[in-house]
């Protein structure tokens, strides 16, 4: 899309064909026939602008709550912060009193949306259209007086007198693929240091999956790690003013649980067999390598030393992963695992594994399942055996 179709999209046109064809949700069925209607009455560019839009405000309701007034592409709607987490990282923001936010590399705005409900937010981009489209998606969400777009390359960007930034590089390459290092980012993380010399307190979204040893020290920045509904989002680095005490810190929405490495201080957690229960933990909890510090909190030991479960004798209520009642364990090996679930009847089995180097989808293939029950397989090691681990998820 070109800014001159985003520009029609705009106009009262515009939304009067955006409006009349989004009564008829876009499915791959329909997709032709819609496009070739709109082709009889527009230009080519105009009309895809139209469809590109009505598909990716579909998609994008999964992020974002007033998703059916918003204006997206395609790779800013991928690499956009949900509104879930937009709303909760606003507010450690307004929590400290920061009032003014430059948002460097502001994308379709989302991060700015949530921001202006609050502060006065600046949004810097490259990309005129994304800008364009900022603004509208901002003003859906009433922020429309605090915010202003500004076009600029941030390598060259002298950040303004602001309070605080908040830095969102690209974190996909040209082909969509992820992007782990740090210093891979575009435009590059080195501008963050140069940054922080005008305005100390500065945020940074990296990608969950960061390679950890690239991460600042612990005396320099917080490192956060974002779940949502169970499922790792978001890494944040904290520094200056909008860090808290803790160096690494793991949160749980929609809940807004958080741990963090101050919360159960202590000794090296014990390496045990297996006992009465299992706990998964929380992939924000595992990447902010608070596992520890989590089983101290809860009286658990590990099954292995390289391994993120934990055991208890004694089920003890957390939001910070899953609780599995174990009913067996045995070293691995097929035709005994195979003999096992069939004489109890095991006709279905949800196959777990860390630290296996097993093909979870094979292994299903090679169980011939038959039976009306379920279980939880977990492949792992237990103190540094190969071991299956049979249970029934309980919280």
């Amino acid at each position: 899309m070109q800014l001159t179709d985003f520009d029609f999209l705009l106009s009262p046109e515009g939304q009067t064909l955006l409006h009349a064809t989004a009564v008829t949700p876009i499915t791959p069925q329909n997709h032709l026939q819609i496009a070739s209607q709109l082709r009889q009455q527009l230009p080519p560019p105009h009309a895809q602008a139209i469809i590109d839009t009505l598909i990716l405000r579909q998609r994008a309701t999964k992020k974002f709550g007033h998703a059916a007034e918003m204006y997206f592409t395609r790779n800013a709607l991928e690499q956009a912060s949900s509104e879930i987490i937009a709303v909760y990282r606003a507010q450690r923001f307004v929590k400290v009193g920061i009032q003014t936010v430059a948002d460097l590399g502001c994308g379709i705005g989302g991060d700015a949306l949530a921001l202006a409900q609050h502060v006065w937010v600046l949004g810097v981009d490259l990309d005129p259209l994304r800008l364009a489209m900022a603004r509208e998606n901002v003003a859906a969400y009433g922020g429309a007086g605090r915010f202003q777009p500004v076009q600029a390359d941030l390598t060259h960007f002298a950040p303004p007198y602001v309070d605080a930034l908040f830095f969102d590089p690209a974190r996909r390459d040209a082909q969509g693929k992820r992007i782990y290092s740090l210093h891979d980012y575009k435009p590059p993380f080195s501008l963050v240091d140069r940054w922080r010399r005008t305005v100390e307190g500065t945020a940074v979204k990296i990608s969950p999956g960061v390679h950890y040893d690239e991460l600042p020290p612990a005396t320099q920045a917080e490192v956060e790690f974002i779940s949502v509904n169970g499922e790792v989002k978001e890494g944040v680095l904290w520094f200056g003013s909008l860090s808290s005490q803790a160096s690494r810190r793991a949160t749980l929405l929609p809940d807004g649980w958080s741990l963090t490495d101050l919360d159960a201080p202590g000794q090296q957690v014990a390496v045990t067999t297996s006992q009465n229960y299992l706990f998964e933990p929380d992939g924000a909890v595992i990447r902010a390598h608070l596992v520890q510090a989590l089983a101290r909190q809860i009286n658990a030991t590990q099954i292995d030393k390289e391994i993120a479960y934990l055991t208890t004798n004694e089920f003890i209520k957390t939001p910070f992963g899953r609780w599995f009642a174990l009913e067996d364990a045995f070293p691995f090996q097929l035709k005994r695992l195979r003999h096992y679930l069939r004489d109890r009847k095991i006709g279905k089995a949800t196959i777990k594994k860390r630290g296996s180097p097993l093909d979870v989808a094979r292994l299903q293939r090679q169980l011939k399942l038959r039976g009306d029950k379920h279980c939880y397989i977990f492949l792992t090691q237990v103190m540094g055996v190969p071991t299956v681990l049979i249970g029934q998820s309980i919280a």
